[in-house]
């Protein structure tokens, strides 16, 4: 008994216990409260990037989901306490919130809120068998929450967070479909209007060219990498999809053709009131993913133009209750599951840029 405190104390330390253990807004859960909140790992709900992500339940039947961090170690203390106090810091609805960790396991635990839903990822490109029906109303409304999400980062008052990894893995959504930015292991904590050079880190098909040119991570970055999960949610097709097309280059090409991408479009929201907003969805994608990082909107104005969008089909058509009509059980239990909380959906790069 003496033996395995004295470990878990030395894991303790090892994991930043003692940097941590002064951050506001998370609690430190030692590990037999872990155990007794994942019921010593009954229920698995998916694959996270490092472990199994495990379905918990605290004190006060608030369901959570409990996920592996990176192993660390004297290198990698600097990067995990840096990632566990970003998200501490990051209240946003639109933003996954984390409850708190344990540091006294080899591997340091995280508690976050539950998404019941699973991660965007899942549901825009499972197989047809598990196939979600997505109206287009849904679809801008992910767009535009998780948009509010990224300004939000970009944009505090005292600190800016560029993301670094923005995809739709990374995008969970709770039993209300409200997506949640998630996965900050690559994120930065910076003072406001500065930028940074590092190590490349990322989803190929999501990645900024500049940045992976540079290594420079900008504010534009991420809407570069928004600009492609535009894409998906109009499209329905992922990054690569068919014999090793690019979802990129094949619908900047029909864009430069028709001045629309109206071809490339997901054939289950073709209806003629939805071109309007779809074409212009397609052009915003285009804009953020420009090869000039100056021509981009920032994610401010990403938001007011979807905001926008939304408003004119409002006024022009009416909205109902789109969860309800899809036939979709809000519960828990809902759809999927699978809480990936930062499985990489596509390989990833990493390298060093000489800037």
């Amino acid at each position: 008994m003496v033996r395995q405190k004295r470990k878990m104390n030395e894991y303790f330390k090892k994991n930043g216990g003692s940097i941590l253990k002064k951050v506001e807004n998370i609690k430190i859960f030692d590990k037999d409260e872990l155990n007794k909140i994942t019921r010593n790992n009954s229920e698995v709900l998916g694959q996270g990037g490092f472990g199994k992500v495990y379905k918990g339940i605290l004190t006060d039947n608030t369901m959570v989901a409990v996920k592996a961090s990176i192993e660390v170690n004297d290198a990698r203390k600097e990067d995990f306490t840096n990632e566990v106090i970003i998200q501490s810091q990051m209240i946003h609805t639109n933003i996954i919130k984390l409850l708190g960790c344990c540091l006294e396991v080899d591997v340091p635990m995280l508690v976050y809120e539950f998404a019941a839903n699973g991660n965007l990822q899942d549901i825009l490109h499972s197989d047809s068998s598990h196939r979600v029906p997505l109206p287009l109303e849904l679809r801008l409304d992910i767009a535009i929450e998780s948009a509010e999400g990224l300004r939000y980062m970009h944009s505090s008052a005292k600190h800016t967070v560029r993301h670094g990894d923005v995809k739709p893995a990374n995008i969970l959504l709770d039993d209300q479909f409200v997506p949640k930015i998630s996965d900050f292991g690559t994120s930065k904590l910076l003072t406001v209007d500065k930028d940074f050079t590092m190590f490349v880190v990322g989803s190929m098909g999501y990645i900024d060219p500049v940045f992976h040119k540079t290594g420079h991570l900008t504010k534009k970055s991420d809407v570069y990498s928004f600009g492609v999960v535009i894409l998906e949610l109009i499209c329905r097709k992922p990054t690569i999809y068919g014999e090793n097309l690019s979802l990129i280059i094949e619908f900047q090409k029909a864009y430069e053709e028709e001045d629309s991408g109206r071809r490339m479009f997901d054939k289950e929201i073709m209806a003629e009131e939805n071109i309007f907003t779809l074409e212009e969805m397609g052009k915003l994608a285009m804009e953020c993913l420009k090869e000039k990082v100056e021509e981009r909107p920032n994610m401010k104005e990403v938001v007011e133009r979807l905001v926008m969008l939304r408003r004119a089909r409002k006024h022009a058509y009416g909205q109902g209750n789109y969860i309800a009509e899809i036939g979709i059980e809000t519960s828990p239990k809902s759809v999927s599951s699978s809480v990936t909380l930062s499985a990489p959906s596509t390989p990833a790069t990493k390298h060093t840029s000489n800037p």
